[in-house]
């Protein structure tokens, strides 16, 4: 006899457009609308599959918005390649929260994610009610920030999903060394597609390199920390990766001293940026989710 599983929760593709008139694709997990809904932010070059499997977890116990930052996934790449900043993506998802008539709500950020949650801390005020931030801090750690360079915009192509899972181990191995091949397919399968003439490319829009290379604003805003404390004001939980590159061990523990509702959790064997997926970091979201008004 089969053990009864849980329902698939309901999936809807849905779009938004943009000020300058991008049609920008979102996932929306359909949950129970009597609770604050869940906005989940991905990175710099993720898309909205890098929370299918957070996204089921949280729903249909809340609705779940994943959207998907210009340039990325199913949205509209933009013409104007200055517009790839966190700004422009903070406003963005500004425009869908209006058509989705959210006021306040939890967000879920990973790296660019958790920069982008607290800018909207910042432009917001008194709409986030919880936050997560994923391997990311008010304070960058610069040799994180080379790390991406080395590698964002690359365009690179692959003949088989496993030449793809190889080249990711090659380059983010020491991020998660105990991942197996096995692991290394499945986030292959997150992060890229299958292309023109059957070769397997990211996801993602190669000029979204050009201002991040940059550096500066475009790259990660400068000052974050009085954002950071207006966030910290409300329940929020840290995820890092015990060998981040990205966020320090001593900025992690100066936001737990700035922030009075601020937990730590720490992923071993992971540098950046964890999953989400693993037992201490959902069990540790559905904490931070229990304490949300």
């Amino acid at each position: 006899m089969t053990e009864p599983t849980d329902p698939a929760p309901a999936l809807a593709d849905r779009h938004w457009q943009s000020e300058d008139g991008l049609s920008l694709h979102f996932r929306d997990y359909a949950g129970d609308v009597s609770l604050l809904p869940v906005l989940c932010l991905h990175g710099l070059t993720r898309n909205a599959r890098d929370f299918a499997e957070l996204a089921a977890h949280i729903a249909p116990g809340r609705r779940v918005i994943v959207p998907e930052m210009r340039g990325r996934g199913m949205s509209d790449y933009a013409r104007d390649h200055e517009s790839y900043n966190p700004a422009q993506y903070v406003a963005d998802v500004e425009r869908l929260l209006v058509q989705e008539s959210i006021e306040r709500f939890v967000c879920i950020g990973t790296s660019l994610g958790g920069l982008m949650t607290m800018l909207m801390a910042a432009t917001m005020p008194g709409r986030i009610a919880g936050a997560v931030l994923n391997d990311i801090g008010p304070e960058v750690e610069s040799e994180g920030l080379e790390a991406i360079r080395g590698y964002v915009g690359q365009g690179r192509s692959f003949e088989t999903w496993m030449h793809a899972a190889r080249a990711l181990r090659d380059v983010h191995g020491e991020s998660h060394p105990t991942f197996t091949i096995e692991d290394w397919l499945a986030m292959a399968k997150r992060i890229m597609v299958l292309g023109q003439g059957g070769r397997i490319a990211f996801d993602y829009d190669m000029g979204l390199a050009e201002p991040f290379a940059a550096g500066g604003e475009k790259a990660a805003p400068p000052n974050l920390w009085p954002a950071f404390e207006s966030l910290a004001q409300e329940p929020v939980l840290l995820v890092r990766g015990a060998h981040s590159n990205i966020l320090g061990e001593h900025t992690a523990r100066q936001m737990q001293a700035r922030g009075p509702q601020v937990e730590i959790v720490t992923i071993d064997d992971t540098g950046h940026a964890p999953l989400l997926t693993e037992p201490e970091a959902l069990t540790a979201i559905d904490r931070l989710l229990a304490r949300v008004p």
